[in-house]
């Protein structure tokens, strides 16, 4: 399994939210730049960057703050925040992005889900964030009636085969992954994913990978990385516990 250091970008800072709450960020580095560079140089093998502005806005915000990173970086990075149109994925492609991630517009729009994977399937991936079990869109503002199985199952059936799944009920309050919501996750998704959502410890990874669930293939972190709860290796070994 891969370790996904999770760079959130708010007013060009690099944030985290407390449950996705944009008034509670704290501002962990002025520079997204700077923030990407401390974890590539304690050995990030990949980057997961948000723009959440543009997840709260509805369009890409940031696509300056991808290409510098992609500039300066020699690492892979997954981008996602705002992807509503095919211009934008085909910008944050252009930007340097290697994978892009769409969240609002592939719940709520098909015709645009079916597009972007005409055209870039091998480079797209699906957030399913929840709140209390049901998904959430909007930049996390609003919630659905959906289920996140359920909307994985549809999602599969329209032919998406790489996940990020998030709790934002946990996010950022590190207190651990609910394992029999990883599990359900897991037997849901006949593709691959990614577990996001309350790591707030190096235990909390080996918990995930001790649960050898094949198809899971990385974890995200971000507020125990920047609060130095464990460091970038320390996080590579614990995923290779199982």
């Amino acid at each position: 399994m891969i370790l996904y250091p999770a760079i959130d970008i708010l007013d060009g800072q690099a944030v985290r939210l407390v449950q996705g709450d944009y008034d509670q960020s704290t501002v962990y580095r002025d520079s997204p730049l700077e923030a990407a560079r401390s974890w590539v140089e304690a050995g990030a093998r990949f980057l997961h960057l948000v723009d959440l502005d543009g997840a709260r806005e509805g369009e890409p915000r940031h696509l300056d703050q991808l290409a510098a990173i992609t500039r300066e970086l020699d690492v892979p990075v997954q981008w996602g925040g705002g992807l509503r149109s095919i211009e934008a994925v085909r910008d944050a492609l252009k930007a340097g992005a290697e994978r892009v991630i769409l969240g609002t517009a592939a719940i709520k729009d098909p015709d645009f889900l079916d597009s972007v994977l005409g055209s870039h399937r091998d480079r797209v991936m699906v957030s399913i964030d929840t709140r209390g079990g049901k998904v959430a869109t909007g930049g996390w503002l609003e919630t659905t009636s959906i289920d996140g199985a359920e909307a994985i199952t549809r999602l599969q059936q329209r032919g998406v085969r790489r996940f990020v799944y998030t709790n934002a009920d946990r996010d950022g309050m590190e207190n651990g992954p609910d394992m029999d919501e990883v599990r359900r996750v897991a037997a849901a998704v006949r593709g691959s994913w990614i577990f996001s959502g309350g790591i707030g410890t190096a235990e909390h990874l080996r918990q995930l990978a001790e649960a050898r669930l094949v198809n899971l293939g990385g974890v995200i972190t971000g507020k125990a990385l920047y609060e130095h709860r464990f460091t970038i290796a320390e996080g590579h070994a614990a995923l290779q516990a199982r």
